[in-house]
């Protein structure tokens, strides 16, 4: 007996899937793996083996891309290639301006709505992180940094602010690559993520939006010299 046939007692009475929709799975799969940080700046996407390792025809995976061109994540080059899109010192600045001002919002208003059990997560993705830049699992680094933000920004329970800072963080997350191994946050202290939880735990709004503006400034200084050096993504070093 099939899925359908258990649900419905007729396999006949269920929709077939529109092409739609997969396009929009398919574009969701590869915007949530843009926002960990699964791809690099530069990486060029092959229509046919990202059909086959996906499942699906090939037709939702270049709706999905195109897309993500659109959304300015992804670069369409001569027509034909489809990359992730590389970033300048210029453009991180500028998103980091929009983000100080937009993910402090989003940690001050999920201050006193974050559970106990939220805050036991995001220390849990905290640890990972801590042990992936111990362990050298970089991607496994720049991943857990994601879901402890994305795991406060969540509880604001702010949906429409939610969906421009994951814009954002889809095309931020493939520069985080380069953290690891040229340019590894650093702090004069403790680190920020550690002072983050401590403010949630006094549910201090403004100690955490400070503690998250901090985390990205002090974070990201090593970062912005090496592409300061570069001026581009496209000419630094993997």
């Amino acid at each position: 007996m099939t899925i359908a046939d258990s649900a419905t007692g007729q396999t006949g009475a269920m929709e077939p899937v529109a092409r739609d929709s997969l396009t929009r799975i398919v574009y969701n799969n590869l915007r949530h793996a843009l926002m960990e940080g699964r791809f690099w700046p530069g990486h060029r996407f092959k229509i046919r083996e990202l059909a086959a390792a996906m499942q699906v025809s090939e037709t939702p995976i270049r709706e999905a891309l195109m897309q993500l061109v659109r959304a300015r994540a992804l670069e369409l080059l001569d027509g034909r290639s489809i990359i992730v899109a590389h970033m300048s010192l210029a453009q991180y600045l500028e998103l980091r301006t929009i983000r100080l001002f937009l993910e402090g919002l989003a940690a001050e208003n999920a201050t006193p709505r974050i559970t106990n059990e939220g805050i036991a997560q995001m220390a849990a993705f905290h640890q990972e992180l801590v042990a992936a830049e111990s362990e050298g699992r970089w991607s496994d680094a720049v991943r857990a940094n994601w879901h402890f933000h994305h795991r406060l920004y969540e509880a604001a329970e702010m949906p429409e602010l939610l969906a421009i800072l994951d814009d954002i963080w889809m095309r931020n997350g493939p520069l985080l690559n380069y953290h690891y191994p040229h340019a590894p946050p650093t702090y004069p202290g403790p680190h920020e993520h550690l002072r983050v939880l401590e403010n949630l735990q006094r549910r201090d709004a403004a100690g955490v939006r400070t503690s998250i503006q901090t985390d990205m400034l002090q974070g990201g200084v090593k970062l912005v010299k090496l592409l300061e050096t570069g001026g581009d993504t496209r000419y630094l070093p993997r």
